[in-house]
């Protein structure tokens, strides 16, 4: 009899039912009725406990905020050696039940995988570390990202034919964790004979240390070699560290010379990797070069339709429309307000609405981190004009469509750091010289013409 934990009983309603009593004890009253009293039990077998939630914002929520809680409530009642599983099950939307095990996700995946699991074994199959939800199907696809998603799908179909190494680079909360996870998760299930793993190139740090110190060095590599599909994230944190940069470059050379597939993620270009090798570099240059840039505002507005029909929401239209236009930095930030969003809604009981809607955005996106874009740009200079932005695209030479045209331009290279060319090629197709000549006319009318200079304080006004 396992003395740790209370008698178990085979019905999962009685099993939950005991963890509640003892929850109910330990959380405020209104985060154990607005958390742990929708969770429903679905089934317990084979040591494994089956919980189903409303929607992936609420599983997530618990992973983030009540785990330490629910694993030392459910080690009491099933003793050591039990598994949880989530079930999400969004309703009247389709293809969105998911099923999900404790620990699988990133808040709480920050095991190193031991080698002595893998050594002499080189044809086991592994962990692969993905996360079950980043998937391509919940990728969504736009002009910012049409490029990397593409040479993603191909990657996934042939491994190590083409674009190897793949180089994923952009910002912070562009997607790029989960676009290379979804690359994986497409391989295992299209060649569930090849060995994938994602590991962040921090914890590939780690094991390195780890393995040194224990003189599993060759265990360490021999793991390394077995793979088909290696994926690290965040490349960048290996800057500095020479002696696990040497490490890699072996990998890299290995696994590349026995045509095996590599796909790494960095918050910059290979040219601005200061602190690699330079041989470590070239080889960075190999294959392709992918970015992933700030979402445009109709690929907002699909992520936006997205999360809502993930987490099982109904948001109205015009808050779809509102959230899309302020929120503009990346994916994450986007994500996060849907997250306060449904947090206020759930915990004060209110209606989303335009109203509320305003109220998380001002509290969770800095005014002044705004980002201003060419496309906002001429948003808000067509919108002051009264024209619709095709209007100043096309050759028309009216008056009033050339001045906005010339405003516009002249106010995307003040606030953005596009090239002369790039602002010309996304207003109309027009070559630098125009873009110039555009910005000195503006310059010049400026201290002239005060029904301009007025235009441009009130555009600028709506900008920021």
């Amino acid at each position: 009899m396992n003395h740790d934990c209370e008698l178990v009983s085979n019905d999962s309603k009685e099993i939950w039912d005991k963890c509640l009593s003892i929850i109910k004890d330990v959380v405020p009253e209104a985060a154990f009725s607005t958390w742990f009293s929708p969770i429903v039990p679905s089934k317990y077998e084979d040591r494994t406990l089956v919980l189903k939630v409303k929607s992936q914002f609420f599983y997530e929520y618990i992973e983030e905020n009540y785990f330490s809680i629910l694993k030392a409530v459910l080690t009491r009642v099933l003793g050591r050696g039990f598994k949880l599983k989530w079930l999400v099950v969004v309703e009247n939307v389709a293809n969105t039940t998911v099923s999900y095990e404790g620990g699988r996700t990133p808040q709480t995946s920050q095991t190193t995988q031991r080698f002595d699991l893998f050594s002499e074994k080189s044809h086991q199959k592994i962990d692969s570390q993905l996360n079950p939800a980043y998937t391509m199907d919940s990728f969504v696809e736009g002009k910012c990202n049409k490029l990397a998603r593409s040479a993603g799908m191909a990657i996934a179909q042939n491994p190590g034919k083409t674009f190897n190494p793949m180089f994923v680079f952009g910002g912070p909360g562009m997607g790029k964790t989960h676009l290379v996870q979804a690359i994986g998760s497409l391989t295992e299930e299209l060649h569930p004979e090849k060995n994938v793993l994602y590991v962040p190139a921090s914890k590939f740090v780690l094991q390195w240390q780890e393995a040194g110190m224990s003189n599993r060095t060759t265990d360490f590599l021999n793991f390394y070699k077995m793979i088909d599909v290696l994926i690290v994230d965040d490349i960048q944190d290996l800057v500095g560290k020479t002696g696990t940069q040497n490490t890699f470059f072996q990998i890299f050379n290995y696994l590349h010379q026995s045509g095996k597939q590599l796909i790494l993620t960095s918050d910059r270009t290979p040219k601005l990797l200061a602190g690699f090798e330079e041989r470590m570099l070239s080889r960075f240059k190999w294959g392709l070069h992918a970015e992933l840039e700030k979402p445009d505002e109709e690929t907002r507005k699909a992520i936006l339709r997205r999360k809502v029909a993930e987490d099982g929401l109904v948001i109205p239209e015009d808050v779809i429309d509102y959230i899309a236009k302020s929120v503009t930095e990346s994916v994450r930030a986007i994500e996060g307000v849907i997250i306060s969003l449904l947090a206020q809604s759930t915990l004060t009981n209110a209606e989303i609405n335009l109203e509320l809607a305003r109220r998380v955005v001002g509290s969770t996106v800095n005014v002044e981190e705004k980002n201003i874009t060419v496309s906002s740009i001429q948003e808000a200079v067509c919108a002051h004009y009264h024209l619709n932005v095709n209007d100043i695209q096309t050759k028309s030479r009216k008056r009033e469509v050339v001045q906005a045209r010339q405003i516009a331009m002249y106010l995307a290279r003040k606030y953005t750091k596009n090239s002369l060319s790039s602002i010309g090629e996304q207003i109309g197709n027009r070559d630098h010289a125009t873009v110039l000549h555009a910005c000195k006319t503006v310059t010049d009318l400026m201290g002239i013409d005060k029904d301009m200079r007025s235009s441009l304080d009130a555009i600028e006004s709506s900008l920021r």
